[in-house]
C-alpha cells in the first residue's frame, strides 16, 4: 500500500473514532492506542486534517470542527452499515474488523447496494457456479482470513459491486468489476458469494 493511502486511510480512521466518541474528542493517546501505524503516519495524517479545517489540537485533545463532525458522519454511518450487514454471517468482533477493512474501499452506490441486500442476505451463491456473461451482485466475502479478507477488498472486490463473469478457463474464473478485470482462482471464486441479476 502506497503513502498516500495509507495517510487516506489513517485520517478517516480518525474521524471515525472521534464521531464515535461522545463530545466528538479523543486524547492523542487513546488514538495512538487505537489506531496501529507508526507515529510520523499519525502525526502527518492530524495535521492534513487541521490544514482541512476537520479537527483541532488542544494540548493532548484532538476535537472534531463543525466540518469535521458532517465527514466524521458519513464515515461513522458506512461503518455501521457495513458492520450491522457482516452481523448476519460473522461475530460482532469479525463484522467490526471486516467493516473497519471496507469503509476505506467503498462508495455510497456501494453502501446503498448493500442495504438492498441486507432482505437477500443467504441467497448468494459461489461465484464458480456461474457461467460466462453471468452477472450479480456480491453479498459476501466468505473469507475468515483478514489478510486475504483486505487483500481481496483492496483490489475492489466486495459486497454491494456489480460483477460479470468473462471467461472460465481451467483453475480460474475471469471477471469484470466496474472497469477492472481479474482472474481469480478457483478457490478465491468459491469464496466469493453472488446474487444473480433478477432477484434484486
Amino acid at each position: 500500500m502506497n503513502t498516500p493511502d495509507i495517510l487516506r486511510i489513517v485520517k478517516e480512521d480518525v474521524l471515525r473514532i472521534l464521531g464515535e466518541e461522545r463530545g466528538n474528542s479523543v486524547s492523542l493517546t487513546s488514538l495512538k492506542s487505537e489506531i496501529k501505524v507508526s507515529s510520523v503516519f499519525l502525526k502527518q495524517s492530524i495535521e492534513e486534517l487541521e490544514k482541512e479545517g476537520l479537527i483541532q489540537s488542544k494540548k493532548e485533545l484532538i476535537v472534531l470542527t463543525k466540518r469535521g463532525q458532517e465527514n466524521a458522519s458519513d464515515i461513522v454511518e458506512k461503518h455501521v452499515s457495513i458492520e450491522n450487514y457482516f452481523k448476519e454471517v460473522r461475530s460482532e468482533d469479525e463484522a467490526h474488523k471486516a467493516a473497519h477493512v471496507l469503509e476505506h474501499y467503498v462508495s455510497q452506490e456501494v453502501i446503498d447496494n448493500i442495504k438492498k441486500l441486507s432482505t437477500f442476505r443467504k441467497e448468494g451463491i459461489p461465484l464458480t457456479e456461474f457461467d460466462i456473461n453471468d452477472e450479480g451482485i456480491i453479498t459476501n466475502i466468505a473469507f475468515f482470513d483478514f489478510t486475504l479478507f483486505e487483500r481481496i477488498v483492496s483490489m475492489g472486490i466486495f459486497p454491494g459491486e456489480k460483477v460479470r463473469v468473462t471467461n472460465v478457463i481451467p483453475g480460474s474464473v475471469v471477471v469484470r468489476i466496474g472497469n477492472k478485470k481479474f482472474a481469480l482462482s478457483r478457490e478465491i471464486a468459491e469464496g466469493i458469494e453472488v446474487l444473480a441479476n433478477g432477484k434484486t
